[in-house]
């Protein structure tokens, strides 16, 4: 794997601004991020998932009530292929009642959403259709290895990994790895519960077969053009991705060898859903379902029912009603799902399945604490954690192997994918300490115990997460709290700008201070025709609350972002009008620090 993996196969992929909607003023356009379209574009799937309202899902110890397809039914379903020129024939069943179509070869994914929009339109007694589509995994590699875990120990970037060894080391948890499956890897030497092969098509499996009980990775290497339209660019060798994953998440540790793991007294479930060229939403979504405990027909349950799920994986687009539904039934059976926002530098609104209700979103941080050139990010983003950047680095467990397995080794990753797994580790050695929390809790005390952001990170959630602080609150435990972080250097803000009036004149970052709950700071940027202004605005105080607000020149409010503590706001407004435009920025007070010290914010500034 020499190359990201992002969008480049077809289908899915895996921190966002947000942008406003000026639809109103047509001198402005608002976006989502470069590479969005593109996204969309090379995605093609060759099944689709029809769900009736007759069908039931499993639950109360009943397997799942699967919807027969009449003849009338299936005569419905023809006429809606025959208008796009393909046949569908019926394939498989999932967990929650639904039923997979194949269709007799790849299209674009555009068409075979227009397709489900027809078979709904022609069959009143259908409850969705969308197509099934194919995730990839989420990691970035590298270049050279590196021999130190910097992700958990880095005073500036790190995870603060150390001192919550002292609290909890997992013991007792199960963590689903959802991915590629693993290898066996003396440094997981006891660390791998037996799990499932969740891939239904044995081209993608590279297995010999469709779905069985051994979930060991057979390699996911590809040459190029392999995976439709186009992809891979150039042949892929494997990737052991799901061997990386998995050893951040549970190494063996203390054993005088190799790397460590963030829960390393956790265990692994293993659960096989990607392959060659990625993997079916169905697969994932049954693979959810049975990993926290659900049933999956013709699929022995599960003995060993996981507590957190890492799904270090995803594609572009909204999140499906099939993958919510998995997500949904997770969550009810104690489940916590942690999801990697992505590798394409978008709003993570287009990434699935980060953009799911009830996933915690975790984007990517390099070793400054910043932002990852490469990760998304966004509204919907919960954290982050260390993923890697520039010259730095995830080591892990890997096999040495290009196509098929050969030796054990190590290499250094990086990617969102890299990121998620920090915080599954974490959300295991918070269940350990308390067996009771909720997936709920979980997230609110990854995000209350969250440091501040030592760089840049806008879109970046709540905070870097702090493995120590989550796992004393967890337990109950007080913990110092962490240092206020200096605000990036900028030109600082000249008293008195309350008001539009006085703004500020700016082109560049601010840093700023709201010393009393009835202050406001307004600056001003004269923004060309055809750039576009980014403003992030990031409190130094975690528990601070400022929100920003932009207007133009005649004092019209054209949008604002009003994120909650803890959280970066951001705007992004593109001036397509003639001339010079005049926009001003507000800084507003909600709740929380203010004065010299705890009123101190950074205004970030990009054009």
């Amino acid at each position: 794997m020499k190359q990201r993996h992002s969008t480049q196969t077809a289908g899915y992929t895996r921190c966002a601004t947000l942008w406003l909607a000026l639809a109103s003023l047509p001198a402005f356009a608002a976006g989502t991020g470069a590479g969005a379209q593109d996204l969309q574009s090379i995605v093609e799937t060759d099944r689709v998932i029809v769900k009736y309202r007759d069908a039931q899902p499993a639950g109360n110890g009943l397997a799942a009530r699967m919807a027969d397809t009449t003849t009338q039914r299936k005569a419905r379903l023809d006429r809606a292929g025959q208008q796009f020129g393909v046949t569908v024939r019926e394939s498989h069943a999932l967990s929650n009642g639904a039923k997979v179509f194949k269709l007799e070869r790849r299209h674009k994914l555009a068409e075979v959403r227009s397709l489900a929009t027809e078979m709904m339109m022609r069959d009143a007694a259908i409850e969705y259709a969308e197509p099934d589509r194919v995730l990839t995994y989420a990691a970035t590699p590298t270049d050279p290895r590196y021999t130190d875990q910097w992700h958990y120990y880095d005073t500036v970037g790190g995870l603060r990994l150390p001192a919550a060894w002292d609290i909890s080391t997992g013991a007792g948890v199960v963590v689903a790895v959802i991915d590629t499956g693993y290898r066996p890897h003396a440094d997981l030497s006891g660390q791998i519960l037996p799990g499932y092969d969740f891939i239904s098509t044995a081209a993608i499996g590279n297995d010999g077969n469709g779905r069985d009980s051994d979930a060991s990775d057979p390699g996911d290497g590809t040459t190029a053009g392999a995976c439709g339209g186009g992809q891979p660019f150039v042949d892929q060798p494997s990737s052991w991705h799901g061997t990386h994953v998995a050893g951040t998440v549970a190494a063996r540790t203390n054993n005088g060898a190799g790397v460590a793991g963030v829960a390393y007294n956790a265990k692994i479930l293993p659960v096989r859903v990607l392959g060659k060229c990625g993997g079916y939403t169905s697969d994932i979504a049954d693979a959810i379902t049975w990993s926290s405990g659900g049933t999956v027909a013709g699929v022995p349950a599960n003995p060993n029912k996981a507590r957190v799920l890492n799904l270090s994986l995803g594609g572009g687009g909204a999140c499906s009603a099939t993958m919510q539904n998995a997500i949904n039934g997770a969550r009810s059976r104690g489940a916590v799902v942690v999801a990697a926002a992505g590798n394409s530098s978008v709003d993570v609104s287009n990434a699935s399945p980060a953009n799911c209700a009830g996933v915690i979103a975790v984007a990517a941080t390099g070793r400054t604490g910043g932002r990852a050139r490469y990760s998304n990010f966004g509204a919907q983003v919960t954290v982050a954690a260390p993923g890697g950047d520039g010259a730095s680095g995830i080591l892990s467990t890997l096999n040495s192997g290009r196509t098929g397995p050969l030796a054990d080794t190590y290499a250094v990753y990086q990617g969102t994918s890299m990121a998620a797994p920090h915080v599954a580790g974490v959300a295991a050695l918070m269940l350990a300490a308390n067996t009771n929390l909720t997936p709920d809790e979980i997230a609110t005390r990854l995000k209350s115990t969250a440091r501040a952001f030592p760089a840049s990170c806008t879109g970046c959630g709540a905070g870097i997460v702090d493995a120590a602080a989550a796992t004393a609150a967890a337990a109950g435990r007080a913990t110092a709290a962490p240092p206020i972080a200096a605000p990036p250097i900028g030109v600082a803000e000249i008293e008195a700008n309350n008001t539009i009036a006085t703004a500020n004149r700016v082109n560049a970052s601010v840093t700023g201070n709201l010393g009393t709950t009835t202050d406001t700071d307004y600056f001003r940027v004269d923004l060309p025709a055809g750039k576009t202004l980014k403003a992030s605005l990031s409190a130094v105080l975690a528990t601070a609350n400022y929100d920003l607000y932009v207007y133009d020149s005649a004092g019209r409010q054209l949008g604002g972002s009003v994120n909650r503590a803890g959280m970066a706001d951001a705007i992004g407004l593109t001036y397509i009008g003639t001339g010079t435009a005049v926009i001003y920025l507000q800084v507003r007070y909600v709740s929380g620090g203010t004065g010299t010290s705890n009123g101190r914010y950074a205004l970030s500034l990009t054009r």
